[in-house]
């Protein structure tokens, strides 16, 4: 019976998109993680050179760490919506979660 539960599983399309999806996902984050280091290092080096953080930076870094938040919420399967670019940029930190009760 376990067997037949697998197979069923192994054969189900929405599944496999997912995995892609979760691929395509996964490289879009190391660029993301890359992105935010760069923010970090030009915040640092703007609050060493002038005393004040870039605003524009601030706002920048907001905005990908969200997105980046709305990444790993959809690779560990908490929620379904697919983050940008098949999505809205959604800069808000609002995200439907699945809850499982």
């Amino acid at each position: 019976m376990q067997h037949d539960q697998l197979n069923e599983n192994l054969k189900r399309i929405e599944t496999w998109k997912r995995i892609i999806f979760m691929l395509i996902y996964a490289l879009i984050d190391s660029m993301v993680r890359l992105m935010l280091w760069l923010v970090v290092l030009l915040q640092t080096a703007s609050v060493l050179l002038t005393g004040n953080s870039n605003i524009n930076l601030l706002e920048f870094g907001r905005s990908l760490s969200t997105y980046h938040y709305h990444i790993l919420l959809f690779l560990t399967f908490s929620t379904e919506k697919l983050p940008f670019p098949f999505s809205d940029w959604n800069v808000s930190a609002e995200f439907e979660v699945i809850k499982k009760d």
